[in-house]
């Protein structure tokens, strides 16, 4: 698989906080999650999140059930070691999300920072488009 040998490579030639991309906090992120007036039981799915600190945020400000999907299986072990044992608290997908097999309609509210920015072809995006509709619960 191409785009995973690609960023499993990226995210094993340094430490995630040394990227351009890098923010210590998404605060953005945090004021739309925040912003949609969802329970702190509000089923909340972080796409391209692997070594993204928006867990981490979710897990302090109460969010019980967070899940993370990423392609690189380097960047997600790299956010469950800095967890910890909070780590145990979220649940961690490592795949492509344009062929991720999520469950239908239980996700309240999908995050993706970039992961669509970076589908380039028209059939990935609309694999995409797709999994977000049959991800989230309707409404």
């Amino acid at each position: 698989m191409k785009e995973k040998e690609h960023w499993e490579a990226i995210y094993a030639r340094k430490p995630a906080h040394e990227f351009s991309w890098y923010r210590p906090h998404l605060e953005r992120s945090l004021e739309f999650i925040e912003g949609a007036g969802l329970p702190k039981n509000a089923s909340v799915l972080d796409v391209g999140g692997g070594a993204s600190t928006l867990v981490d945020d979710l897990l302090d400000r109460g969010y019980s059930d967070v899940s993370v999907v990423d392609i690189s299986t380097t960047a997600i072990e790299e956010s469950r070691k800095r967890l910890g044992e909070r780590a145990g608290a979220v649940t961690w997908l490592v795949g492509d999300i344009t062929h991720l097999e999520l469950p239908q309609h239980h996700y309240d509210f999908w995050h993706d920072r970039a992961v669509f920015h970076f589908l380039t072809d028209l059939e990935s995006r609309r694999r995409y488009v797709s999994a977000v509709r049959r991800a989230l619960k309707p409404g």
